[in-house]
């Protein structure tokens, strides 16, 4: 599997095998593509998803810092918190793969927070208006949560490399930490702990998940989060 974001078209694609499954409009970073911590941009390049966040919870759970607050968006709960920067349902936290471009230093997508997250209905799709990350509706983004097993290789081309075209190799430098799923599949508590899904294992455990490949093309590059 893979996964293609669109910056000009502003669309997330899934495609299994070459071919197309899946299309979504998204709202990506109002400020552009851009690397930078600080910069409020999409940033650009192969990265991985490190985890999934939210399985199994209601559509319109309000996560702040990745947890759930026990909060559901709703128009009243929007008008008391006017400002805010709604993360909905589901989160993907992306990693970058590729030293000194997406990962480590002042440049490094997981430490920026940067996600694949569910929006307010009233978060506009087809237009760029995030502050990093990618915007889905809330039902999109439980269908793509559930259809990209976990830590499946995210990847932005840049200057026209893509994370599929034969010979391809990742990056040299270290490899991305493990990814991790919180809530645990199995049933979700406000006590739960996080559980670790190593790369290869399904959310049940199972051993041998395919995993899934995605590349960002922006107009110049490529972006994700």
């Amino acid at each position: 599997m893979r996964i293609e974001i669109d910056i000009p078209a502003q669309t997330l694609t899934l495609f299994d095998d070459g071919r197309e499954i899946r299309r979504y409009l998204v709202s990506t970073a109002k400020n552009g593509p851009g690397e930078k911590n600080g910069s409020f941009c999409t940033p650009r390049g192969r990265h991985v998803v490190r985890a999934k966040v939210g399985a199994g919870l209601p559509e319109n759970t309000v996560f702040v810092r990745r947890r759930p607050t026990g909060e559901c968006w709703s128009p009243e709960l929007n008008a008391r918190y006017p400002g805010r920067d709604w993360m909905l349902t589901r989160i993907l936290w992306l990693s970058g793969c590729e030293p000194g471009v997406n990962r480590h230093g002042d440049v490094d997508t997981m430490r920026r927070y940067i996600y694949i997250h569910g929006s307010p209905p009233i978060a506009e799709m087809g237009k760029p208006g995030s502050i990093g990350c990618i915007r889905m509706r809330n039902p999109d983004i439980v269908e793509l949560f559930d259809m990209v097993p976990a830590g499946p290789p995210v990847t932005g081309p840049r200057r026209g490399l893509r994370h599929d075209r034969p010979g391809w190799a990742p990056p040299r430098g270290n490899p991305p930490s493990p990814p991790y799923q919180w809530p645990p599949a199995r049933r979700w508590s406000p006590t739960a702990r996080s559980s670790v899904v190593r790369r290869g294992r399904s959310a049940t455990g199972r051993s041998g998940a395919p995993k899934t490949k995605a590349s960002v093309v922006p107009s110049a590059g490529s972006v994700c989060g």
